[in-house]
């Protein structure tokens, strides 16, 4: 880091820079659930929303050098940027105050070297050179641009889906309208009463969309009448208890479409998987209903005895101890075996929640006796298993579990020679616990090891490509999904991790090819 940009770290602090320290919660629904054993409310409503906390903070190495990346600066013009971008917290409500109804915003230049302010009287231009900023001659007014966003907010209802948004363009001095097509955004605004010159289009095909997140302990919705608790996020969607409903089943969260049921068990086991839509993103968090959340960093399992929390919909946050593993339990619907008993409560609706043990996932919540209020005790079916089971990966904070994968004639994907170096090839090899088949999923869709990224060599989408280790770089040829049917597919290419040739020899090469579902193109986590 230069000494220019570690001075401008403590220039921004508290003028223009806040670090949330908790993810916001979604808004839930509550209701008085019926006692419908296992813990399954019926659905009528939500639990209260918890906020986000902000702090002023001063940039951590991390953030800077994520600056950096994707705003491709380099370390000297990332410092000029900052030093602007306070500069221009601070100009604004005084220059906002002297300009009065000639002010026409404040803005940072696009080089992020400059402080721009606009302006309708050109006489007083030079109260913005004092300023320190750099003094723009235009045609309206603040005022007046907000004048005529107030004008399509009022016909919001009639702007059909082509037209996507629409704010205060403060450079070109318009109201820029993104839409599907430049006729869409110029009826619209015309219906509205805005002069052509005033209007700037942005023509973009994709409409913006709600965007939540999936955190352990959360109420979501089964076919419009079960509720339950999300388990645990993983690559795809989240585990949840099997008796929350049927594969096929429809899913909703905080009122919203969330995602499909595609795996269901129960009874014997209580296990399901919830695969959700493209609004919802895996977070390594569990909820403890108190504003605040527990990291998940792996699924290493606990010993008897040990400390346990859970977290649910209707109970919130409740804490015990393991008092016993692979308990079978007879319930009415018929026996379900492997369970874990603890002494933390639940009712109904807390089906599916999370049981943490720390920050490692243990189970998710099956069924209990007795109450939160007399007291009882909570059975859970273990996440390790469902994780086997569908072939899913839990989405952690990259801190914690590692797996092996495992493929044709149970052998390992391995890193040849455990040469953790950029552009190093994979094979498939005996599995023999060494660290050269310690794989990470840590939930933003890659898989890691030493600390580089499984990579489709090039990007390319063709049969035959390389798989290799590279520099993780957020480009689309590092992500996959392990799916139910055991394909650990590249979406870019939509093409399968595959053993080349179906050879099974220690050193056979993997490369991406056309998923067939044949045995050279399964895997599973070990």
């Amino acid at each position: 880091m230069s000494h220019k940009l570690s001075a401008l770290m403590g220039l921004t602090l508290g003028t223009c820079l806040a670090v949330t320290a908790t993810p916001a919660a979604a808004s839930q629904a509550a209701v008085s659930p019926a006692a419908v054993p296992p813990a399954v409310a019926s659905a009528t409503a939500t639990a209260p929303a918890t906020t986000a906390a902000g702090t002023p903070a001063m940039l951590p190495a991390s953030q800077l050098d994520a600056l950096r990346r994707d705003l491709g600066l380099t370390a000297e013009e990332l410092a000029t940027r900052l030093a602007v971008d306070a500069t221009a917290s601070s100009i604004e409500p005084r220059i906002r105050a002297e300009l009065s109804e000639a002010y026409a915003g404040t803005w940072v230049a696009p080089d992020g070297r400059t402080t721009v302010v606009g302006l309708t009287d050109p006489a007083l231009a030079d109260k913005v050179r004092a300023a320190g900023a750099e003094p723009r001659i235009v045609t309206r007014s603040l005022a007046e641009l907000r004048g005529l966003t107030t004008k399509l907010d009022r016909r919001a209802a009639a702007a059909g889906s082509a037209v996507h948004a629409w704010h205060i363009a403060l450079p070109s001095n318009t109201v820029s309208i993104e839409a599907s097509s430049a006729a869409a955004a110029t009826t619209f605004a015309r219906a509205a009463g805005l002069p052509d010159d005033a209007l700037s289009v942005v023509a973009s095909t994709e409409a913006y969309r709600p965007l939540y997140d999936i955190r352990g302990g959360d109420q979501y919705v089964i076919n419009s009448r079960l509720i339950c608790s999300i388990g645990f996020a993983v690559a795809g969607g989240f585990v949840t208890a099997g008796h929350c409903g049927n594969a096929g089943e429809p899913t909703t969260g905080s009122g919203a479409a969330q995602g499909v049921i595609r795996g269901s068990s129960f009874p014997g086991d209580d296990l399901g998987w919830v695969e959700t839509n493209a609004n919802w993103t895996p977070r390594p968090w569990v909820s403890t209903y108190n504003g605040n959340v527990v990291t998940v960093t792996g699924s290493q399992e606990a010993a008897v005895g040990a400390a346990v929390c859970r977290s649910g919909r209707t109970t919130g946050w409740q804490c015990g101890t393991i008092t016993a593993k692979n308990v079978t339990v007879n319930y009415a619907a018929g026996p379900v075996y492997g369970m874990v008993r603890s002494t933390a409560c639940a009712q109904p609706g807390d089906s599916g929640g999370s049981f943490v043990a720390g920050s490692q996932a243990q189970g998710v919540t099956s069924g209990g006796s007795g109450n939160c209020t007399t007291g009882g005790s909570t059975v859970y079916q273990p996440v390790n298993e469902i994780l086997s089971r569908y072939g899913l990966s839990l989405t952690t904070s990259g801190g914690g579990s590692t797996h092996r994968i495992i493929g044709l004639a149970n052998k390992c994907v391995d890193v040849p020679g455990a040469n953790g170096a950029d552009g190093q090839y994979l094979n498939l090899w005996r599995c023999n616990g060494t660290n050269a088949q310690d794989w990470t999923f840590p939930g933003d869709g890659t898989i890691r090891a030493f600390g580089l990224c499984m990579d489709v060599a090039w990007g390319s989408v063709q049969n035959g490509a390389v798989v290799q280790l590279a520099y993780c770089s957020g480009n689309p040829a590092q992500q996959w999904v392990l799916t139910g049917a055991g394909e650990l597919v590249n979406p870019q290419a939509n093409k399968c991790l595959d053993v080349e040739n179906g050879n099974s020899a220690d050193g056979a090469r993997l490369q991406t090819y056309q998923c067939h579902g044949g045995a050279n193109q399964r895997w599973r986590l070990g």
